[in-house]
């Protein structure tokens, strides 16, 4: 429990810094800056799919993480919400990238504008679980997430089992995916099709 954030704290300390990322939540003032990056990289990433599916023969993979309709809150303001309500430290943001990233390899899932929302809710639940000494219920981050507890239960368990229970993040993986995010949301390309968000060994490729 907050293995993540005891051992980025030695390491790059300037560079978590600047995310928001070193120390805990009471020692950061304001929004952290991984915030705003990983919302900047989704919404390219959502983008980017929702134009390939437009003009190309590429099929969704619809899965319990579809809604209806889009909801009414842009990613940056669901993950501000989030962070705000939840009291979860802000490397578990993070590490919820990296879980969304294992899913996507696992289910060959798009990311869009009706899933989106649904796979942050879940994947910074299980994170702040698995990496934060407290955390709230399912049922308070079912209303956080504008969803019903027994939806939210059930995206929990299809969760887990995509990942199959894998949720262990080395501090090597944990560094090349806050690069990742600096190098990618800052404006630069987006390097590849996002049909999914790099996984760790093509990280480990490009570093």
């Amino acid at each position: 429990m907050g293995t993540v954030t005891i051992e980025t704290d030695s390491l790059c300390s300037k560079e978590y810094a600047a995310l928001g990322l070193k120390g805990s939540r009471k020692d950061n003032i304001g929004k952290p800056g991984v915030l705003s990056l990983l919302s900047t990289f989704l919404e390219r990433s959502v983008q980017e799919n929702e134009r390939t599916m437009a003009t190309s023969d590429t099929k969704d993979v619809i899965t319990v993480f579809h809604g209806l309709s889009e909801p009414s809150l842009s990613i940056e303001q669901y993950i501000d919400r989030i962070f705000k309500y939840s009291c979860c430290s802000p490397s578990c943001f993070v590490i919820a990238h990296i879980y969304i990233d294992r899913f996507m390899q696992r289910t060959n899932l798009l990311l869009n504008s009706l899933n989106i929302h649904r796979l942050l809710i879940t994947s910074v639940m299980v994170a702040a679980k698995f990496i934060d000494d407290s955390f709230f219920n399912n049922a308070y981050y079912a209303r956080v997430g504008g969803l019903s507890t027994a939806e939210l239960n059930k995206l929990e368990m299809k969760f887990l089992f995509s990942l199959d229970f894998r949720l262990h993040v080395s501090v090597q993986t944990f560094r090349k995916y806050c690069a990742l995010l600096k190098r990618e949301a800052a404006g630069g390309p987006i390097e590849r099709s996002i049909t999914r968000v790099w996984s760790g060994r093509e990280l480990a490729e490009q570093s």
